[in-house]
Parts: structure tokens; C-alpha cells; sequence
């Protein structure tokens, strides 16, 4: 075992051990640090799980070192090489951009699933570039590019490794160098899979096409995928293919968010003694907060987490009301989710185009205004590494009471978007933000509806993945108010990327 497992508690190193001699009957000993060629006809899925403050991203963290440090190759989703019989590769994939980049965040070079099962088509002549920038071909001569250009591709190469950032900094446009999208082809070796309790069925079928060697890291108290009869895709491996992390770690214990959620394991809790819990614990721990109302400000890039689809719309548009948007328009800065694709099927191309740019179901998107062509958009996707996009965009506003929404921007097909200042904590999951609002009212009302799945009543899985979405503070909101805003709602506060590093999206025709 390497060293760095002696930090693990038991169970993460079982764990540890485990996937190592997985990969290990796979050709790739972490011990020894050694490759061997692939195995044909073999494969395998492992699954490590675990509720929050169980070390699993620490446990995904040194598992990656460990390959990286053994020579396998980390497929990013932006570019891939030229194919080497003997290259081992591997790629850590969550379902959302935003699942994506909290792994990032803490040094782990996640991509979506869509990057992976989709790869770019790159122009022939900005190819060569990008083979002598990975190391597999000559420094190239390009027309229309100096050689102060490669040299400022090869510089921010050299510091981050990102093949389309390089390309921008030599003063290209994404759409200069990325022709399309197409469906991969040949499959790949190892995979990583973060968030894996949002997987369905047909989603873990793509991914065991594409990798014979996959694990899954998922939290099992979670809400399972709609249509899954409360099931997960990793609650029907084996008991030898599920590796169980259950010691919750010391900095998690001393954290009162993950306490809160752990309590909620208890059988005899109801949800009345739990608030009392919630309050007590704000009393000695300002992560906590029992608020009375909905914080307006927060709902602009951190979205009330709700149960019922009637209290979601009427926060939208209380929030709405608040910051004083037209009744018939988007002001910049107003928080969307992408509610999928509406495009026929015949229209495939254009269907991986936008899912490739990171607009897929669930992903959280700010607005930025009307693109240049009447229905476009343009958008901000939160969590992915080239945010900035323009897009066909049908936007649906809902209102309290009406069976149809208002669409303050469509066009006639593209990527659709309902307003993203409240979200259903289904929709929440895989997301976490630095201050998270639950509100409780609705928690209460499951509650008093008395459901349960897989065995557990709703309201205590809905608590749980409400209340593990919050990094570092939560806010139990207790009454159905709103806080009016104190800051105008804009788009001062989102990353901005630098001109000549910005990947530029060209509208597609649809």
C-alpha cells in the first residue's frame, strides 16, 4: 500500500486495497508504480460508498495520485491525442458540470459525463498544434499564426495543461478549432464516477460500454434517480463489489451541518425533535442559522431548496418581484436551470453540440442577456471551465395558478431553461454552494404526508441531501417570507475570464 494510505482511517484503507488490487488484476499496480498492457475481455465495477464526512473524495483524491504518479494518462474531455497501444488512461467523471468543479476545486481534474461520452472533432490545421503541445509531433508553422502565438499556446500549456485554453491563447476562437462533436468510438480504460447515486440505469450502461474498469463513489442516503423505484445503480452490485466507508471523520463530527444530517439516521427521530436540533445547534454555531425568512440576495447564485413544485414557483416569483423584473423579460444576472434539450431527434448533431458545452439537464446557468440572433441567449454555466456561451434558448418563466409558463426568449428549438432562484432538492443534488437555505415548511409538509422510500420516510432523505448541499453554512428558513434584497441583481460577482483565454461559442443553426 502506498504511504499516503497510512493517513486513512480503516475503512478507507480496506477500501483503498480493495480498488488497488482491482487494478491491479487490470495491469495497473499502484504499489510498484507499473503498467501493463490492457486486459482484453475483462471487466469490472466497484463501487465505494458513504454518507457525507466519510472520506470518499479523499479516498477518489489518492486513488488519482496514485495512477498519475504510476504513468496513466488522465483524460480531461478536451482533447485526446493520438491512440498508443500500450497507453493506460484514465478519466473522473461526475453527472454536472457543477459536481465537476467542486472536485476541481480540491485538485482533481473532473470532466461531465457528456465530455467523455461525447469527444471534440478538431480542425486538421489546429490539430498539429495540439500534437506538438501534448508532445506528439513537431512544433507545427500555421498560416495566419506567428510564432509569438505558439509560443503564448505553449506557455500557458506548460501551466495548464488544457489544450483549448492553449489554442485561445494563441488568439483562437473555439469555433476556429472545434468543428463539431461526435459520438467516442473507442473506449477508454479506467473510470472514476463521483456523484454516482444520480446515475440511472442507461447512463451506467454507456459508461460500462465505454470502461472496463469502473468505480462508482456515491453517497447511499441520498434521493435516488426519478424512475428507479428508490433504487441506485450501485444498490444492485454485490456485496463484494460494494466497499463501504462508515466512520465519519474527525472534521466532519466537529462540523454541525454533516452532525445534523447524521442525525437524521436516527429511526426514532421526528421531524419536530429534529428542528429542535436544528435550533439548538444554531445557538452554539453560527454555521447554523434558524432564519425567518428567505434571504432574496442569496437566491441569485444559491437556490432555496424546496419539495413541492408550487412552493418553487411561488419563490421564483416572489424573487422575481423582488428585484423588480419586468413581468415579460430577463435582466442580467437572473439564475436559470437547463431543463433539457427540445430538439428532434434527426437533430442529433446540434443535440451534442449544446450538451457538450456543458447545457444538460440540471446544470446551473446565469444569464447574461439576448444573444445576436433573435432566440439566442447568452449564458453563463455555472461550474464549467469554458463558462461563457451563446445558444438557442427557450426560457420558460412559471407563474402561481397557470398551467403555461411565460417565455420571455425562445427560439424554435435548442436548450430549454426554467428559472433557477428556487430548485427542488431532486434537481439540487450534486451541487453544493458555500450558504445553502432549506426551507422547512415543505420538509414539514412531507412529513405530515407520511411517504417513504426505499424504506426511509421522504422527508429525512429530503433533509439529508438539502442539508449536505451547504459547504459552509446553512439557513433553515422557518416561515414562508422573503427578505427584500439589498443588492441590485447583476453579473459583476461571476468569474471573468480574460479575452484572449475565453472560449467563444458560435450559435449554432437551429
Amino acid at each position: 500500500m502506498q504511504p499516503l494510505a497510512l493517513t486513512f482511517s480503516d475503512d478507507q484503507a480496506e477500501a483503498y486495497d480493495r480498488v488497488a488490487d482491482q487494478l491491479r488484476g487490470m495491469g495497473i499496480d499502484l504499489a510498484k508504480g507499473t503498467l501493463a498492457a490492457p486486459m482484453e475481455g475483462k471487466s469490472s465495477v466497484l463501487a465505494v460508498v458513504g454518507k457525507a464526512g466519510s472520506g470518499k473524495t479523499m479516498l477518489l483524491a489518492s486513488l488519482f495520485k496514485a495512477l498519475q504518479e504510476a504513468g496513466v494518462d488522465v483524460i480531461s474531455g478536451d482533447y485526446e491525442g493520438r491512440k498508443r497501444k500500450d497507453r493506460r488512461t484514465l478519466a473522473i467523471l461526475a453527472p454536472t458540470n457543477k459536481a465537476a468543479s467542486v472536485l476541481r476545486l480540491r485538485g482533481v481534474p473532473a470532466t461531465t459525463i457528456h465530455r467523455i461520452l461525447y469527444t471534440p472533432v478538431y480542425d486538421p490545421q489546429y490539430e498539429r498544434i495540439a500534437e506538438w503541445l501534448a508532445g506528439n509531433g513537431p512544433r507545427p508553422e500555421v498560416e495566419g499564426l506567428t510564432e509569438l502565438a505558439l509560443d503564448r499556446a505553449r506557455a500557458f500549456y506548460d501551466t495548464v495543461a488544457s489544450i483549448p485554453g492553449a489554442l485561445a491563447a494563441a488568439g483562437l476562437r473555439g469555433s476556429d478549432f472545434i468543428k463539431g462533436w461526435k459520438r467516442r468510438e473507442e473506449p477508454l480504460d479506467v473510470g472514476f464516477v463521483d456523484e454516482s447515486s444520480m446515475l440511472d440505469e442507461r447512463q451506467l450502461e454507456d459508461l460500462r460500454e465505454i470502461f472496463p474498469t469502473l468505480v462508482l463513489f456515491g453517497d447511499p442516503a441520498q434521493l435516488a434517480p426519478v424512475g428507479q423505484s428508490g433504487e441506485m445503480v450501485f444498490d444492485r452490485l454485490g456485496d463484494t463489489r460494494k466497499l463501504i466507508l462508515s466512520r465519519i471523520h474527525r472534521q466532519a463530527e466537529d462540523n454541525p451541518i454533516l452532525d445534523l444530517a447524521h442525525a437524521l439516521a436516527d429511526p426514532d427521530m421526528g421531524f419536530e425533535e429534529f428542528e429542535r436540533r436544528v435550533e439548538r445547534a444554531a445557538a452554539r454555531d453560527d454555521r447554523v442559522q434558524m432564519a425567518q425568512r428567505v434571504d432574496a440576495d442569496l437566491m441569485a447564485r444559491s437556490p432555496v431548496l424546496v419539495w413541492r413544485n408550487a412552493t418553487r414557483i411561488r419563490l421564483i416569483t416572489a424573487f422575481r418581484a423582488a428585484h423588480k423584473a419586468p413581468e415579460f423579460e430577463l435582466i442580467a444576472g437572473e439564475p436559470l436551470i437547463c431543463d433539457g434539450i427540445e430538439l428532434p431527434l434527426k437533430h442529433r448533431k446540434k443535440r451534442i453540440d449544446l450538451e457538450a458545452r456543458g447545457l444538460i439537464k440540471g446544470a446551473q446557468v446565469i444569464y447574461l442577456g439576448p444573444g445576436s440572433r433573435d432566440g439566442f441567449a447568452k449564458l453563463h454555466v455555472v461550474g464549467a471551465e469554458d463558462p461563457q456561451v451563446s445558444a438557442a434558448s427557450i426560457i420558460k418563466i412559471e407563474k402561481p395558478d397557470e398551467d403555461e409558463p411565460f417565455i420571455p426568449s425562445a427560439a424554435k428549438m435548442g436548450a430549454a431553461f426554467l428559472h433557477g432562484a428556487a430548485v427542488t432538492i431532486h434537481k439540487a443534488q450534486g451541487s453544493q454552494w458555500e450558504t445553502v437555505q432549506v426551507f422547512a415548511p415543505d420538509l414539514f409538509a412531507a412529513a405530515q404526508a407520511g411517504r417513504t422510500e426505499a424504506g426511509v420516510p421522504l422527508w429525512k432523505r429530503l433533509a439529508y441531501v438539502a442539508i449536505t448541499r451547504a459547504q459552509n453554512r446553512l439557513l433553515w428558513v422557518v416561515r414562508n417570507r422573503l427578505a427584500l434584497p439589498q443588492t441590485e441583481l447583476g453579473i459583476a460577482d461571476l468569474p471573468r475570464t480574460a479575452p484572449r483565454l475565453a472560449l467563444r461559442v458560435e450559435e449554432p443553426e437551429v
